[in-house]
């Protein structure tokens, strides 16, 4: 029998799509410009790209943008897919078995959702002249490459238990340009607006 893709709201597949495809080009220049000014851990041998600080940054922009919907989506909407006060409790019952796998799930994506306002909070506190000037000491470049190896290891992390979880189905289920009738963007005003009514006290 072939395994059911899951369905997954259309705005939540377009916020996660291009906050992920924004981040993993961070990350990779976010890289670029360690290598070309820092390298005290380490470095490759890669081709000097031009105003690579001006291409990170113009990436973390567009990044925080969507980034931006992305985590009220998720505090808002799908906060069921992150961690729950009782975690520890849940992390410790039945290792191994299925609940056990969602709940590191949950841990990933709350991971990924710090990870990222990290980066975009010391990305944007950091000024351009520094690195060039050999100030790599700086409290928010410290603070920004460490954001980095979170975001990177919490992506891991976050790829690796969605494969856990739903496997294949669940992945491609993120990638899917399909949606149902309800899930259409005209429709998206409207449900805004019932949603900022019905909080409205009464």
């Amino acid at each position: 029998m072939a395994e059911e893709t899951p369905y997954q709201p259309l705005v939540l597949r377009l916020l996660h799509g291009i906050s992920g495809l924004l981040a993993i080009a961070a990350l990779i220049s976010g890289f670029w410009v360690y290598n070309t000014y820092d390298r005290r851990f380490g470095y490759l041998r890669l081709p000097t790209l031009p105003d690579v600080q001006g291409i990170h940054g113009s990436l973390g922009l567009f990044f925080l943008i969507s980034f931006t919907g992305l985590a009220i989506y998720s505090l808002y909407w799908g906060s069921r897919r992150l961690l729950f006060p009782d975690f520890w409790r849940r992390l410790w019952h039945r290792p191994g078995q299925p609940v056990w796998w969602v709940n590191l799930q949950r841990l990933g994506n709350t991971l990924m959702l710090l990870a990222a306002t990290l980066a975009v909070i010391s990305g944007r506190m950091m000024q351009e002249a520094w690195l060039p000037a050999g100030e790599v000491d700086q409290l928010w470049y410290r603070l920004h490459l460490l954001a980095w190896l979170l975001l990177l290891l919490s992506l891991v992390l976050h790829l690796s238990m969605a494969m856990q979880v739903g496997g294949r189905s669940l992945l491609l289920s993120m990638v899917k340009v399909s949606y149902r009738p309800e899930d259409s963007p005209a429709l998206w005003l409207g449900y805004l607006r019932q949603r900022l009514a019905d909080r409205k006290p009464r």
